[in-house]
């Protein structure tokens, strides 16, 4: 691995010149014609520059999720798993608590805190309290007061309803959960849905009967409205079908297979997260792909800026999937 020792020699400057150039330092005074040969020499050399990232003390991260989801939880707990491997590369102390373990357990002098998962308006009036430094992921309760980072799912709905379009499916459904209120815990739509309505009605193909709202992310809740939408919908069962969440599209396949639902003959079948299952069924899933580790590095940028940069102003980050295609639906 080149070092400094390496580049200066090359120049034939002093080691200490070569840092403070590639340390962007602007009261060094060195000729341009050197500064651009101490850059070359370096990527020459393929020189890569140590990182030091100052440290971060007493972070929550906060699991906000439920075994009871099932294969839901997987995706959450890649989710946990690698922001915990991505903080200690980046000298952030962490201490993780669980939902079951109640937003009560978050430290009071918690200087900021990464949720992942669906939080409450109370547990948020509670962290409140505590810190106004925090970063939610695939969640945005609070974007006046927080920052965010989520996949973008009203683009990758988008993207699976324009590929079956161009595939001229003119029968497409839809299945996929309900949103709830942070306040009032009632149901309302969730972004899917409402991105798959507003992509299937700009084609002019948009037909109620074949949306399919789940009551949980489950295999079972999937397994119970593919049979549903087999009996209800018969021959009128569409060609291609958008699933919300790799959890449901399981139990959707499991269903199709009992009722003599050929995939991808009758009916071709798109999901979304790739978990690591989704290429096990039968027959293996067609999905998008969510980049877990560019949302926690995403996530933790957001932290490093609030709490050493002091930025003022909240974001919100979208990540954006890739589809990756198995034998559910054909390329």
């Amino acid at each position: 691995m080149a070092t400094i020792k390496d580049i200066a020699q090359l120049v034939g400057v002093s080691s200490a010149t070569v840092s403070r150039v590639l340390n962007y330092d602007e009261t060094i005074s060195v000729n341009e014609e050197t500064r651009e040969a101490i850059f070359e020499a370096a990527e020459k050399l393929q020189y890569r520059k140590k990182v030091v990232y100052p440290k971060i003390e007493n972070v929550a991260l906060l699991f906000w999720s439920s075994d009871k989801e099932e294969l839901e939880d997987i995706y959450y707990r890649s989710i946990c798993e690698e922001m915990r491997r991505q903080a200690e590369k980046r000298n952030v102390q962490i201490t993780l608590i669980t939902k079951s373990d109640g937003i009560e357990s978050v430290p009071p002098n918690a200087k900021a805190f990464i949720g992942i998962g669906w939080f409450s308006q109370k547990e948020i009036d509670a962290l409140k309290k505590i810190t106004d430094q925090g970063v939610f992921v695939e969640t945005s309760p609070d974007e006046s007061l927080y920052d965010s980072v989520r996949s973008n799912l009203d683009s990758i709905v988008t993207q699976i309803v324009d590929f079956f379009v161009a595939k001229k499916h003119k029968n497409i459904g839809f299945i996929g959960p309900s949103d709830y209120d942070i306040q009032t815990f009632e149901k309302v739509m969730d972004v899917r849905q409402w991105s798959f309505i507003e992509s299937v009605k700009y084609y002019g193909l948009y037909q109620e009967r074949n949306i399919y709202v789940a009551d949980a992310l489950t295999v079972k809740e999937g397994y119970r409205i593919g049979i549903r939408m087999v009996e209800e919908l018969g021959n009128r069962l569409p060609t291609a079908v958008c699933i919300a969440s790799d959890t449901l599209a399981v139990g959707i396949l499991q269903a199709f297979n009992e009722k003599g639902v050929l995939i991808p003959k009758r009916t071709e079948v798109f999901s979304i997260n790739d978990i690591n299952v989704a290429q096990y069924v039968s027959p293996p899933l067609t999905t998008f792909h969510i980049d877990i580790p560019a949302m926690c590095e995403s996530a933790l940028d957001l932290l490093q800026e609030r709490l050493i940069k002091k930025r003022e102003i909240t974001k919100t980050v979208y990540i954006n999937g890739k589809p990756i295609f198995r034998k559910s639906c054909v390329k």
